[in-house]
């Protein structure tokens, strides 16, 4: 939990429909989430543990959701699920919570925002808002303390190669809080593609991002030199459009159909900037 706030999550916990005397709820505060997990981890006793974060709330059926998969699949030593966006958020923190669960938006990220099949290799698109790890986990493995966002896709990449079973769920979900301001929301992208380069692994598609800005700010030139060059822009314009108008349907807003387009810009543009930045504190790094 961060220092500055409540662990709004205890109030769902207090709900659980599971036999109290099988589980211990672990609070940690302080502004390091890897030192506060690893922290709790060492004071657990159980052989499973839930990771949780603190700004969202979990069905009461959570946990025999988890013991049913955990008896069904034993071979699986991590799971995890969709965090979705809270019914009663704000309708910037909503309209944020359709664009990152959007493929336009978020690519395969997009699974981690909402509820997809059932997948035995999720290690890419489970993450520590909520994670059943099973304690021999741990005994090879922590969270990196030096890195914040992108602890967990390090922690779960890690886990991958150390030859544990990862596994993704749609029955094991939070509702997670979104960023509720534009401010927050560009620095949350931000961060997300500064880190990117740090969490180990590392495709073609997140760069992307970095080479759309780059387009965009050459634009203007490459425009002088022909309007070919406009294509680009204008396909990204068309798909924006035709994925916010999907979404809206989809999610029954209108108002989202007119703002979607604005927030796939600030997602794609923050992420690329940040991973460019990433790039070059690398490179000086070596």
């Amino acid at each position: 939990v961060a220092p500055y706030r409540n662990a709004e999550i205890l109030k769902s916990l207090e709900n659980i429909d599971y036999d109290k005397k099988y589980y211990e709820i672990i609070v940690e505060k302080g502004t390091n989430v890897s030192i506060n997990r690893n922290r709790g981890i060492d004071k657990s006793k159980g052989e499973i543990i839930l990771l949780l974060d603190d700004d969202g709330y979990v069905n009461k059926d959570l946990l025999r959701n988890a013991d049913k998969f955990f008896n069904k699949y034993k071979e699986i030593s991590i799971v995890g699920g969709p965090q979705l966006t809270p019914r009663n958020d704000k309708w910037f923190a909503r309209i944020s919570g359709y664009a990152i669960s959007s493929s336009f938006g978020t690519q395969n990220m997009s699974k981690r925002y909402k509820k997809g099949k059932l997948d035995f290799d999720g290690w890419n698109i489970t993450t520590s808002a909520i994670c059943f790890v099973k304690r021999h986990v741990f005994d090879k493995i922590r969270f990196n303390s030096e890195l914040f966002p992108g602890e967990d896709p390090e922690f779960f990449y890690r886990a991958k190669q150390k030859g544990f079973k990862i596994a993704y769920t749609p029955n094991l979900f939070i509702y997670h809080k979104r960023r509720d301001n534009l401010k927050g929301f560009l620095k949350q992208f931000y961060l997300y593609g500064k880190m990117r380069l740090k969490t180990g692994y590392v495709d073609l598609l997140f760069f992307m991002p970095t080479l759309f800005v780059l387009y965009l700010i050459s634009l203007p030139l490459l425009v002088l030199i022909s309007r070919i060059f406009l294509i680009p822009f204008l396909i990204y314009i068309v798909s924006s459009i035709a994925f916010s108008f999907y979404e809206s349907i989809k999610n029954k807003s209108l108002i989202s159909f007119i703002l979607l387009p604005f927030f796939y810009a600030c997602i794609h543009i923050s992420y690329g900037i940040g991973f460019f930045v990433g790039i070059i504190n690398k490179l000086i790094d070596n």
